[in-house]
């Protein structure tokens, strides 16, 4: 049986067609199957399926039960887990010292009652978009079962967990577009909130400025029920329609180097949007060019992940992934100087985007310009995938430099592979965004 949305699962519930002991011991054989190798890098199915039974009982006793009790859900291999070491999709911390207690957002996750399925493969440190990982392989994007392509990444393994359907949501963390991206090219919805709506404690750092605890799920009704979850409280989300939304689709930059199927999708989805009453502008966004020399040298991701693995890079670099490697000591060079200057850019910079967007509802564009390459193209040639790299986190890095926050939703045709549209707003605007992300969604169906 494989798992769509939670609402779905409920209805399979209350009809009796299966019972939460169930679900989650499909969710465990499926984790277990050929197609989901390389998804998982620790399994707990002895929680799950206690947590599965502890829901059967509650639903047979007339309890009222969270809509994620006792469902499979999958929490990013950079999450504390109280008793084991922390180890980020890497081999270097295998010897860490076991953290103390679950991260604030698995401790939610279980307090609502939901079944971890288990840890998720992911980029090493997060520390890129595609999704490879050469220690403990690159799971494989269900998308086409031709040809093995890349789940995108760095929360490559969540992604896939949903995408397989052996779990309903998967929690997973966003620094430049890692929700966005596996998302997108994985046919999922991914939604990356600000990024001081959760609590970043117990997770494994990338770039502590950019940092975002998020998930990703089938809907943007599932994505909305696992936020409310991990951040504690439900956004205040009113609904809307579609038509009488103003929304911006940028000029610069988010559309370079565009593929042509990638580039049809968007097409026709801005044109359904339009038919159902969206206002569709054309903007400038010339602020969206200077980002590159903004966030130089090396950016914050890159500084702030040296300041985290020096030691470690200085001792143990054999046992890193080389690309991961060679994109944080990038950041060795940069001064305290330089380090102040990238925040007082930075605040001049989002001052004078959020002024620019402030008229508009969100902005839309695309959520990664091309389709999910091959696995055997990017781990075979440097140049291909620093080149594919660089794409996949262009259009959603633009967002965390914002702080603002954001929804991949799927828009591409029956047959085609996987293509995602982004929809932008500034901080704090997370409510207002979801509701036009759920008139979005109900429009490209």
């Amino acid at each position: 049986m494989v798992l769509t949305t939670i609402a779905e699962a409920r209805r399979m519930l209350a009809r009796g067609d299966a019972t939460h002991t169930s679900l989650v011991a499909q969710a465990l054989e499926a984790a277990a199957a050929p197609a989901a190798q390389h998804v998982f890098t620790t399994l707990y199915p002895e929680a799950a399926m206690a947590a599965a039974r502890h829901a059967d009982a509650l639903q047979q006793a007339g309890v009222a039960l969270s809509p994620l009790t006792g469902l499979p859900v999958t929490i990013k291999d950079l999450y504390d887990v109280a008793g084991e070491p922390t180890r980020a999709g890497a081999v270097v911390c295998d010897d860490a010292a076991p953290a103390a207690a679950d991260a604030p957002a698995v401790a939610r996750l279980r307090g609502q009652g939901a079944a971890i399925l288990g840890k998720t493969n992911m980029t090493e440190f997060a520390f890129s978009g595609v999704g490879i990982n050469p220690h403990h392989g690159t799971p494989r994007n269900p998308s086409d079962a031709a040809v093995a392509r890349i789940p995108g990444g760095s929360s490559s393994g969540a992604a896939v967990s949903v995408a397989l359907g052996i779990a309903v949501a998967a929690l997973g963390s966003d620094t430049g577009g890692s929700i966005r991206i596996p998302a997108a090219l994985c046919g999922l919805v991914g939604f990356k909130t600000t990024q001081a709506r959760v609590p970043r404690t117990g997770t494994f750092e990338l770039a502590r400025s950019l940092d975002t605890v998020c998930a990703m799920a089938r809907s943007m009704d599932d994505c909305l029920t696992v936020d409310a979850a991990i951040a504690g409280t439900p956004l205040a989300v009113r609904r809307r329609p579609v038509a009488g939304l103003r929304l911006a689709v940028p000029q610069t930059l988010m559309f370079d180097g565009i593929e042509p199927a990638v580039a049809a999708a968007f097409e026709q989805a801005v044109q359904r949007l339009s038919r159902a009453g969206a206002l569709i502008v054309d903007i400038p966004f010339a602020e969206l060019a200077e980002i590159a020399s903004l966030n130089a040298p090396g950016g914050f991701s890159a500084v702030e992940a040296y300041a985290v693995h020096r030691q470690r890079l200085a001792e143990r670099r054999d046992g890193f992934d080389p690309r991961v490697a060679q994109r944080i000591a990038t950041g060795a060079s940069a001064t305290a100087a330089d380090y102040i200057a990238l925040h007082d850019a930075r605040a001049g910079w989002i001052a004078r985007a959020e002024a620019r967007l402030a008229s508009f509802d969100a902005l839309l564009c695309l959520t990664v310009p091309i389709a999910a390459p091959p696995i055997a193209d990017l781990v075979a040639s440097d140049e291909a995938f620093f080149r594919a790299n660089g794409l996949l986190l262009r259009n959603t890095f633009a967002i965390n430099y914002l702080d603002g926050c954001a929804v991949s939703l799927p828009c591409q045709a029956s047959g085609m592979l996987p293509v995602g549209l982004m929809l932008s707003s500034v901080r704090g605007d997370d409510a207002r965004l979801a509701a036009v992300a759920l008139a979005v969604e109900a429009a490209l169906v």
